[in-house]
């Protein structure tokens, strides 16, 4: 079905060409291709207003494997698909990060020691996290392939990539990799484990995205110790239980929770993304203590943090945003790091916009004719936003109060 829930037809002019969307087709092409030969002539100029409507740009060219992708993310048990554009855009972006990691570990890798001879090999927190997580994945995708759920299968290789791989695990390989003071034997063996992975998961989504793993594959695999002409002959992965490490996942974790509190004061505050922030902590656990000691240089780098400091436990706690890890407040102090003026100007205008939709919700919905005569789902949805926009204005109610009492 289309976007709109609609069978695709050819009498109804909504039916997609998967050479189309692989090879990508302009405009005038698209509203030829839709409008000749119609067992129904008259729909012409219907199908051409909104064929036009929709793909005024015409269709972009979005490849052959991020099709395949979203064939798989599609194949649920249900038996109506509904194909809409954004979709496919968004595992063409899929396709794109894998890219872009590849380039990521060849830059760094290519003409390196990786590991493969007799150096010796030291690996970190998270090199054992990420060949950890690898186990659980493939064996989570094997599970999904002999139950024939290729859309959960499709899920689970895209959260791995996308959210484990390349957004936690590259970052955290950066100041390894980086620092000139770090062991040779501890980057060689975030090296190894920088090719190693990618090339498993070359292998684990090479039959929902042959062409790009195939391509990718032939880089990386001499650099992994891997031989042959090609991935399609190489062996399916499989877990290996002795590398399952759920004190390294542990730790881990609480180096996302740590940054992920960061990010999201930072965002609630509109503070930019490049301007080191102070942090200060409080009731921390002498766990919370030693995993702060071990992993300063981690949270530095990726929360971009200017300091960390403990505070005591007779010292009053400035004024400041918090995020709570555990039991352990992670506080920014919010004095000289935003325009309280214009932060206040900022926030009010939205408290404003907000106000202004509420109120017309509410009229909406106070109408007698308009709750009678609505479908139902209309009315439940219009409610359900009327919910969010005021739960979004005590949020920004709350904020404002906070800075203007800086």
């Amino acid at each position: 079905r289309d976007a709109e829930g609609q069978k695709m037809s050819k009498s109804k002019g909504n039916v997609l060409d998967p050479i189309d969307l692989i090879d990508g087709i302009e405009l005038e092409a698209l509203v030829s291709k839709r409008t000749s030969g119609l067992m129904q002539p008259q729909m012409s100029r219907q199908i051409e207003s909104s064929t036009r409507k929709e793909y005024p740009d015409g269709i972009p060219a979005f490849g052959a494997d991020a099709l395949r992708f979203t064939f798989g993310a599609l194949a649920s048990t249900g038996r109506d698909i509904k194909f809409d554009l954004n979709r496919i855009q968004g595992y063409r972006n899929f396709c794109n990060k894998l890219w872009n990691a590849a380039r990521y570990v060849l830059m760094n890798t290519e003409d390196r020691d990786c590991g493969l001879n007799s150096g010796a090999v030291e690996l970190s927190l998270p090199d054992r996290w990420i060949r950890s997580r690898l186990q659980a994945v493939t064996r989570e995708v094997i599970d999904h392939y002999n139950g024939y759920r290729f859309d959960l299968m499709a899920q689970a290789i895209y959260e791995f990539v996308w959210n484990e791989y390349c957004d936690w695990y590259l970052e955290l390989s950066k100041p390894i990799l980086t620092n000139s003071d770090s062991p040779e034997a501890l980057q060689r063996g975030t090296r190894r484990t920088l090719v190693e992975v990618l090339e498993a998961i070359l292998r684990l989504a090479h039959p929902l995205i042959p062409f790009i793993t195939e391509e990718i594959w032939q880089r990386v695999a001499p650099l992994a110790g891997k031989q042959g002409d090609t991935v399609m002959c190489q062996p399916y992965p499989l877990p290996r239980d002795e590398l399952l490490d759920p004190a390294a996942e542990t730790e881990i974790r609480w180096i996302m929770d740590f940054v992920m509190n960061v990010r999201k004061i930072r965002s609630s505050m509109n503070i930019a993304p490049s301007k080191p922030l102070p942090v200060l902590l409080q009731n921390g656990t002498s766990a919370d203590r030693t995993l702060l000691t071990v992993n300063e240089g981690f949270l530095m780098t990726l929360a971009r943090l200017d300091s960390l400091r403990w505070l005591d436990d007779a010292e009053v706690a400035p004024e400041s945003s918090t995020g709570l890890v555990g039991e352990m407040k992670v506080m920014i102090p919010m004095a000289g790091l935003i325009d309280k003026d214009a932060e206040l100007a900022r926030l009010q205008k939205e408290l404003d916009k907000l106000t202004g939709d509420i109120a017309r919700c509410e009229a909406k919905l106070a109408n007698k004719d308009y709750v009678d005569r609505a479908p139902a789902h209309v009315v439940a949805k219009e409610r359900e936003r009327m919910g969010e926009l005021q739960n979004n204005r005590e949020l920004l109610q709350q904020q404002w109060e906070r800075i203007r009492s800086i």
